[in-house]
């Protein structure tokens, strides 16, 4: 039995964010109870490629995602039918909503409603920008939320000739479900422990600012200066080697070292260079893309990892499940009901079984037997008194984890109210201090950098060298008192400590420990670097990101915060099923798994219907016409390069479109009235719409547009983030001061929480060693022993 057996989930949602969150959940063993309308979900019919879809029993997204998930049909209009709804939620532990679903549209079951009707459970709300909130009635797709994030531009994606691009594949409705799934979890060790419900309302657009973009509001404000001011392609990023495309990449100053000696070019290398490795590798392009050319995938490849220098082949649908790395760990497996290929969920449990897929159901093929034999009324336990009491409060987490992808997830856990230590060594402190481009010379450079402090609220910090005896003494007496372990380092490192999992078990039987390793724990990649853009180059997400005509463009963003989340859903299993058993386990959340299921529809829809998805500038299958259009004025750099998203997903909205322009002529033609029409006259749409906004500001079209119904968002600047009216609203940034930075606003998780916190940010980053002695003092050591420690360099407070 999987860890969520017995626990009842509704979904109410439509789309992609609602569907895959609770295939998250099915996996782990959770029932859930999918409630379609009569003509059942649209996900039924949808096809990215276009392909011929049976409405009975739904293409194959819907195949994938619909695994061992029930279906039951309820008419919205029919009073009786609501009733059966509720009779299902008073039987339920949860309940995912979004604003698409037929059935959700019922008064009764708006989700404030549902949490009022029935407060024993966890309603989460999934919405483009959340329940309250000017905007929360506005109009918006996956795609023009993405440009209000900043997403599409957020780290110079792209480059300046052209328009900016988004990340192709709806990553964001991907992302806004991995983060439902785990708000959900989160807020059930809560509900188990207090014996009451709650309503979360998820925010898309607030999960594309942590996933698509590296926290540029906190940046901004502590340097005074944007991470990134023009596009320009990544360095050398995907190239075009001999005989395919490859991905390289440059994460630290040493990894652009060694490719400056790896392409014969020592005299590149520059320790006291005052531009960033970035800059320099722009610098060297043309000699750097003309040595790839030179050379075979295969041979770049291999020198690459000999010198340790992040690297992966260039995924697509159709090439993806042939990489030796995914064959050997088998993260590919056949669908249960129509064969073709599909990842296996993104984590691997220890001695815990998650759901083997069972064949998604036919529309309403659940319905008689629920009705006939209704699940009986949960009761919820009597309400206890707890106050503000956040859902992981008293879990106590050592972090060991560095950069991005790891923190992100202990991130998560800090706000949501573990104690996390997080670990590091005046020898190695955590990467992101280094990344902030603070010169040395400085007094404290290493407590200045924003990344580090935004992704390190909450946390208690310790130093501790444990590559000496007494430091891995003091790390085992650490370990002992912990609940979780969480590490990110390549899997050579751990086991070089000795801190595999059998001899943490040894230390604490129950302890749950979390690996994040980029490639995994097996396989030929496993010893390989891992940086976020490899992930997506080697999962599929660069593939769809990009022009046609160019090689793709690598996100460079969502590869890390999305391991982040996936992590922190597995771990909540695990946590699940110790306490129901008193057991440890070994989670393993391997980035690349976490990007294959974002990215699972390309495979999916290769395997199933030969169709091999391609990137297509800033088009996509969901909307037509979608596109970037520029729009009058300057920008705050000086150039002329504002822009509109505009997303046309149904007829009504073309209609509105179409009244907002003031209907000209070319807008009537009959062939533009469905979808089919419109995306085969693209291009002229684009040219019209160019020049409409081309004569009018970006607020101007936005208000234009948004008021006849239309999808429509400026492309932001994302360190503008804070000047949207929305995320104001919602206290998304709050002010954080830290002791050597100074005040600055810090984003907060992507959703409102009704039992609360009212404030997520309770304490600062810490300063390196910032807890040393109160955290070694709980251990037992004493003053001496202590003063020993940072005599001897075990300990201490600045790098060295």
């Amino acid at each position: 039995m999987g860890p969520l057996h017995g626990y009842t989930v509704v979904d109410l949602s439509d789309g992609i964010a609602g569907a895959y969150a609770t295939k998250m959940l099915a996996d782990g063993g959770a029932t859930v109870v999918d409630v379609e309308p009569p003509q059942g979900d649209s996900l039924r019919g949808w096809s990215a490629s276009g392909a011929e879809v049976d409405p009975e029993t739904g293409g194959a997204l819907f195949s994938f995602l619909g695994c061992s998930k029930h279906s039951v049909v309820a008419d919205p209009g029919n009073v009786d039918d609501i009733e059966f709804v509720h009779r299902l939620l008073a039987s339920a532990d949860a309940v995912v909503w979004s604003p698409g679903g037929a059935v959700g549209q019922h008064p009764s079951l708006a989700p404030a409603e549902i949490h009022r009707r029935h407060p024993h459970l966890v309603v989460t709300a999934i919405t483009p920008f959340g329940l309250d909130g000017p905007w929360r009635d506005r109009p918006a797709t996956e795609f023009t939320l993405q440009a209000w994030s900043g997403g599409a531009v957020g780290l110079g994606r792209g480059s300046q000739d052209r328009a900016p691009v988004h990340v192709g594949g709806q990553a964001g409705e991907w992302l806004a479900g991995a983060y439902a799934a785990a708000m959900t979890l989160a807020s059930r060790v809560r509900a188990l422990r207090d014996g009451r419900g709650e309503l979360i309302d998820l925010s898309a657009l607030e999960t594309q600012i942590l996933g698509l973009t590296y926290y540029p509001v906190t940046y901004f404000q502590v340097l005074d200066r944007p991470w990134r001011s023009e596009r320009r392609p990544t360095v050398p990023g995907v190239a075009e080697a001999a005989d395919g495309l490859v991905a390289l990449g440059c994460g630290t100053a040493q990894q652009w070292f060694d490719l400056c000696a790896m392409s014969g070019h020592d005299e590149w290398i520059d320790e006291n260079s005052p531009l960033s490795i970035t800059e320099q590798a722009n610098l060297h392009a043309s000699e750097l893309y003309e040595w790839v050319r030179s050379h075979k995938v295969d041979d770049v490849r291999d020198l690459a990892s000999a010198f340790r220098i992040p690297n992966s082949p260039v995924g697509n649908g159709e090439n993806v499940p042939t990489f030796d790395h995914f064959r050997h760990r088998q993260v590919f497996t056949r669908n249960p009901r129509d064969g073709f290929i599909q990842p296996v969920p993104p984590y691997r449990l220890s001695g815990v079984a998650l759901q083997a897929p069972i064949p998604a159901p036919r529309l309403g093929e659940h319905t008689d037997s629920y009705r006939q034999s209704p699940p009986a009324r949960r009761d919820a336990p009597a309400s206890k008194s707890v106050g503000e009491r956040l859902p992981l409060h008293g879990i106590r987490v050592l972090d060991m984890t560095t950069f991005w992808a790891g923190p992100s997830c202990t991130h998560l856990l800090a706000m949501l109210g573990a104690e996390v230590i997080h670990l590091e060594s005046t020898r190695h402190p955590d990467g992101t201090r280094l990344i902030a481009g603070i010169p040395v010379s400085e007094e404290s450079w290493w407590e200045k950098s924003p990344i580090f402090s935004a992704l390190n609220t909450n946390k208690e910090g310790l130093t501790l060298d444990f590559q000496t005896q007494a430091g891995r003494d003091v790390l085992h007496r650490l370990i002992a008192g912990c609940d979780v372990i969480v590490e990110n380092f390549t899997p050579r490192v751990i086991e070089n400590l000795g801190l595999d999992f059998d001899f943490v078990q040894s230390l604490r039987s129950d302890v749950i420990m979390l690996r994040m390793p980029g490639f995994g724990l097996d396989g030929p990649w496993r010893d390989n670097p891992a940086f976020a853009y490899v992930i997506e180059d080697a999962a599929g997400l660069s593939w769809l990101t990009g022009y046609p005509d160019r090689n793709p463009y690598e996100p460079y963003s969502i590869g890390d915060p999305n391991a982040g989340v996936h992590a922190l859903t597995g771990l909540l299993l695990a946590l699940e099923h110790r306490r129901r058993t008193g057991q440890g386990v070994l989670v393993e959340a391997a980035m690349i798994d976490a990007a294959l299921n974002i990215a699972a529809e390309q495979v999916i829809e290769y395997s199933a219907n030969g169709a091999l998805l391609q990137r297509d500038g800033n088009r996509g299958p969901a909307a037509a016409p979608q596109n970037f259009y520029r729009t009058s004025g300057v920008d705050e750099f000086g150039r002329e390069d504002c822009w509109v998203a505009i997303a046309v997903a149904t007829d009504e909205q073309w209609a509105g479109l179409r009244a907002a322009l003031g209907d000209p002529a070319w807008a009537a033609d009959p062939a533009l009235s469905d979808a089919t029409g419109r995306r085969a006259r693209h291009d002229l749409i684009d040219e019209q719409l160019s020049d409409w906004c081309a004569t009018r500001s970006g607020d101007d079209v936005v208000a234009a547009l948004w008021d006849a119904g239309v999808p429509v968002a400026k492309v932001m600047q994302p360190h503008r983030q804070t000047e949207l009216a929305q995320l104001a609203e919602r206290n998304f940034f709050e002010q954080v001061d830290h002791p050597v930075n100074g005040p600055a606003p810090h984003s907060t998780l992507p959703a409102r929480m009704s039992q609360g916190p009212s404030r997520i940010h309770t304490r600062p980053a810490p300063l390196l060693g910032q807890h040393n002695h109160e955290l070694l003092s709980e251990l037992g050591l004493t003053e001496a022993e202590i003063a020993a420690l940072s005599a001897d360099g075990v300990i201490g407070s600045s790098p060295g």
